[in-house]
């Protein structure tokens, strides 16, 4: 299925109704129609919550509604089974449409992930569920905005288990995304990436941890072989300063916090999650539910406009 005027159709999540995703996605053609009118989407999700926050209606917006059947008790605001039931099945309806090509790409709402594992103990996140559901092995959330670009290696794991999650295929895995994505998405003809060491230092030549010398310097050299120009490993805290970020296309990170502490820093509202290695365009804001100001019109839609846009354009 395709819109009206033959235009590839973007899907959008809600993401949980009690959170910030309703208000943010209607903020982001309220506020900001002019730049996202060229475009058709379809927003999936339960009509009576998204009418909260906006009630027009705009020739390029259609929705699909998933009534939910919401007890008295929910709130605003609040995290909760219901919730998360619904921002579910918004994503599985989502998933039913871009295998029926009825959706050319997805830009999700937040979900409350806590809280989903109650109902579906095995989901981890979009990003995983995603690629299971699309039998994807080998793909990657890649961090994007006009003043950085970072994947990361190991994604939603506990921090004392990073070093032992660390393998050369993971590493050279998330250069060859990146590396392919900058190529297909941002049209670099030589993408040239940075990786971080794990390490402070990046270990100091063995003197602070040794996964530098057994894991990311061999998983470098082999993604070298394959033509691709990656240099590392470098401290992270020097690599992520303008004045040494800016000579490469993208960075390689080796866990969550190394690379998206320095991402929200440097580009928090324009930052947006894609995620690489699917074989359609999936974005989302790069930040959670915020249940602490939902239904408060405090949230700042820029992220998911952001996200918004680049599913349009790189659909």
């Amino acid at each position: 299925m395709k819109s009206k005027n033959n235009k590839k159709v973007i899907g959008i999540t809600l993401g949980d109704p009690c959170g910030i995703g309703p208000e943010v996605i209607a903020k982001a053609f309220k506020n900001s129609c002019s730049c996202i009118v060229k475009e058709h989407f379809l927003i999936i999700g339960d009509l009576k919550v998204y009418s909260q926050y906006n009630k027009k209606h705009y020739p390029n917006v259609s929705f699909l509604d998933i009534p939910q059947t919401f007890s008295k008790d929910l709130k605003i605001g609040k995290q909760s089974l219901e919730g998360a039931k619904a921002s579910l099945e918004y994503l599985k309806t989502a998933v039913i449409l871009l295998k029926e090509k009825r959706i050319h790409a997805l830009a999700t709402g937040p979900v409350c992930k806590e809280t989903i594992q109650k109902i579906e103990h095995s989901f981890i996140g979009h990003t995983e569920f995603l690629a299971n559901a699309f039998h994807i092995k080998k793909f990657g959330m890649l961090f994007v905005s006009d003043k950085i670009r970072t994947i990361v290696v190991t994604r939603h794991i506990p921090l004392k288990k990073v070093a032992e999650e660390l393998n050369q295929t993971k590493i050279i895995d998330a250069i060859e995304l990146t590396h392919q994505a900058l190529k297909k998405f941002y049209r670099i003809k030589k993408p040239k990436l940075a990786v971080c060491g794990v390490n402070p230092h990046a270990g100091e030549g063995g003197r602070i941890g040794t996964e530098e010398i057994s894991i990311i310097i061999p998983a470098i050299e082999k993604a070298k072989k394959k033509g691709i120009t990656v240099l590392g490993p470098f401290a992270a805290d020097t690599l992520f300063s303008p004045h040494v970020g800016n000579d490469y296309d993208a960075v390689v990170s080796m866990y969550h916090d190394q690379g998206l502490i320095a991402a929200k820093i440097l580009a928090f509202s324009g930052l947006v999650n894609m995620t690489v290695g699917l074989p359609f365009v999936r974005t989302s804001p790069a930040h959670g539910t915020a249940f602490n100001i939902a239904g408060q019109n405090k949230a700042d839609a820029s992220s998911m406009l952001q996200s918004i846009l680049l599913a349009s354009a790189l659909a």
